[in-house]
């Protein structure tokens, strides 16, 4: 039978890549989003499945896991890539919006992973991937509320792979450490120039990578950069 990748967080960017490669590889695919308008095309080309949730609402997130399994049963892969900012001095910035920041980032992350996680626990198998960034293992100026949310989601997927692994359960954590492309139109090609970039079909072919692991040698963490990004 045919395994199920459900990608919440889903869009044009990195998650896109990761729907096309896992329908190429034979793969079911479920695409979760606030708006799933937007996923006309990549649907249509994944022939996924569009489930409307925002992340950060433990009800909704309920509803999509039930709606992935009424179709196909529990997924075999989730992948939680949903992420907010907000940027700007710390003494500027709106409480409100630093709290957002968190509850998409971090805490919505642990929402996923807890409904992902009880129903793969009773199968005895199941991946949970997390997309991180820099700002998992940097805090820069001006970007607390962002190093804030991904050092949250850094510590769940650290705590979750020593908990789950010897369960069954592949958690692993993907620190993307630069700007993903999205596309030769993208604006800030002119800044860091194309080979500054990560590209983000490159980037799915680990996450793929690592879903295809023995379970004798699991990875828990990739940090994927650029060949010119400073570390």
């Amino acid at each position: 039978m045919a395994e199920t990748a459900l990608i919440v967080g889903a869009g044009s960017g990195l998650s896109a890549s990761l729907a096309r490669l896992f329908a190429k590889d034979g793969m079911r695919v479920a695409l979760a989003a606030r708006d799933t308008s937007k996923l006309g095309s990549l649907v249509k080309e994944t022939a996924a499945l569009p489930v409307a949730c925002d992340a950060a609402d433990l009800v909704q997130v309920e509803a999509m896991f039930a709606t992935v399994e009424a179709k196909w049963g529990v997924p075999d892969l989730v992948v939680y890539n949903a992420g907010y900012r907000v940027r700007g001095p710390l003494v500027g910035l709106d409480p409100k919006e630093v709290e957002r920041t968190i509850r998409v980032t971090g805490f919505a992350g642990f929402l996923v992973a807890q409904s992902a996680a009880k129903r793969m626990l009773v199968r005895g198998s199941g991946a949970i991937f997390f997309t991180g960034a820099s700002a998992s293992v940097k805090g820069y100026a001006e970007s607390a509320p962002f190093a804030m949310g991904k050092f949250a989601l850094r510590g769940l997927a650290q705590s979750m792979a020593r908990e789950l692994a010897p369960k069954g359960i592949h958690v692993a954590h993907f620190v993307i450490d630069g700007a993903i492309s999205t596309g030769p139109r993208d604006s800030r090609v002119s800044e860091l120039g194309v080979v500054g970039m990560l590209l983000p079909d490159e980037i799915a072919k680990n996450y793929l990578h690592v879903f295809r692991q023995h379970r004798s040698a699991w990875t828990w963490e990739v940090e994927l950069r650029p060949w010119v990004e400073r570390f």
